[in-house]
């Protein structure tokens, strides 16, 4: 269940989502999110992916993408 307060916020009726929220999903979904934590080389490429028609779906699927870039910092 989502909080507000801790995992979004409202801000001219959008919900905007916090870093935390992002980290506990666990993967950049490519939509240019205001506080996504990852990289900016995986935002930009998850959001080529998402363009594309063919977006990161899972936890599992962003790691089997990116984990060695994730890792190396």
């Amino acid at each position: 269940m989502l909080r507000e307060g801790e995992d979004y916020y409202l801000e001219g009726g959008l919900w905007v989502f916090t870093e935390s929220y992002h980290l506990k999903r666990g993967y950049c979904c490519g939509s240019g999110c205001r506080h996504c934590p990852y990289p900016k080389a995986v935002q930009t490429e998850a959001i080529r992916l998402r363009q594309a028609g063919t977006p990161i779906r899972s936890r599992a699927e962003f790691e089997a993408r990116f984990g060695a870039l994730l890792r190396t910092g």
